[in-house]
């Protein structure tokens, strides 16, 4: 296609646009990601995604820190974009940047706008129990995802829905609705006034089970939080990560473990552990976790 484009995005989740719109022949001429940063044992700086994808799809790629700076927006200026593309960037676009290019900056964001706004939608719509989700085509402002609604396609959310389940078929129906959007523009909507709700980012405190929410809670969370943080308790001096679980049956103190597998009491009904991961091992069943550690019935985790 004959617009120029700018591409902006960091993670996995960004590299199926960027995918779509080479495969699309768009004019991609120039991809904006997040610098390098240190990572695994031995702390090597490793590139995001988009970094790596781009750079081997021969894209000029820019990583800066910051785009408040004056020559970095000059330097985007300069490249005379007709669109820029944004897609789980994790810089702010100054008004300097989202001007610059002649149609604007288009946001492909994985949620219903104006319901959960912000970082991590995908993980927030699981964990609140939504039934479905999608993929909001946005003009991007000056407000932390408040613009025009372009497109808007939905997703249900199952009961077994993972976050990476959902990660990756947002993923698809972004890049699908980018490329459609660019070749039909259509003008767009203001959001509705009801119905705004902010996705916070994900800590690491959040990982740990708080077994006085209910059993139902403590399930969305584990489907909504692995990989990461991962959801997890301690037993043993060991962390162990809970990687799968369903609604158990009985009830206890929170925390209590009940008769039968790995099924822990919560606030309100049990949670029937069916996959874990010790720190420093690999992921197993739960039977196979209880041959080797001794989880007796009317044991409290904390």
């Amino acid at each position: 296609m004959s617009l120029r484009t700018i591409f902006m995005g960091s993670p996995e989740f960004a590299v199926t646009a960027l995918a779509a719109l080479i495969e699309a022949a768009y004019d991609i001429i120039c991809v904006y990601s997040q610098p390098p940063r240190p990572a695994g044992r031995g702390q090597k700086e490793k590139l995001s995604a988009v970094h790596a994808f781009a750079g081997s799809s021969g894209l000029m790629v820019r990583t800066p820190t910051s785009l408040k700076e004056t020559q970095t927006q000059a330097d985007f200026l300069a490249l005379e974009a007709d669109v820029a593309v944004v897609a789980a960037y994790g810089l702010i676009l100054p008004p300097a940047v989202l001007t610059a290019p002649r149609l604007g900056c288009l946001n492909i964001h994985a949620s219903l706008l104006p319901r959960w706004r912000g970082a991590a939608p995908i993980q927030r719509a699981i964990m609140a129990g939504d039934a479905e989700t999608g993929v909001t085509i946005m003009a991007m402002d000056a407000g932390l995802d408040t613009g025009d609604i372009l497109a808007c396609e939905r997703l249900p959310i199952g009961p077994e829905t993972t976050a990476t389940d959902l990660h990756d078929a947002l993923a698809a129906l972004g890049g699908r609705m980018i490329v459609e959007a660019l070749a039909n523009p259509e003008p767009g909507q203001p959001q509705a006034a009801e119905g705004v709700t902010y996705a916070a980012k994900l800590s690491r405190k959040e990982g740990r089970i708080d077994w006085t929410l209910s059993a139902d809670q403590i399930q969305r969370r584990v489907r909504a939080l692995n990989p990461w943080p991962g959801l997890w308790f301690d037993h043993g001096g060991k962390r162990i990560k809970v990687l799968a679980a369903g609604i158990g049956q009985g009830s206890g103190q929170a925390g209590e473990v009940l008769p039968g597998g790995l099924n822990i009491a919560c606030g309100s009904g049990s949670l029937d552990i069916t996959k874990v991961q010790v720190a420093g091992r690999s992921a197993m069943a739960a039977a196979d976790f209880l041959r080797g550690h001794a989880l007796i019935a009317g044991t409290i985790l904390s």
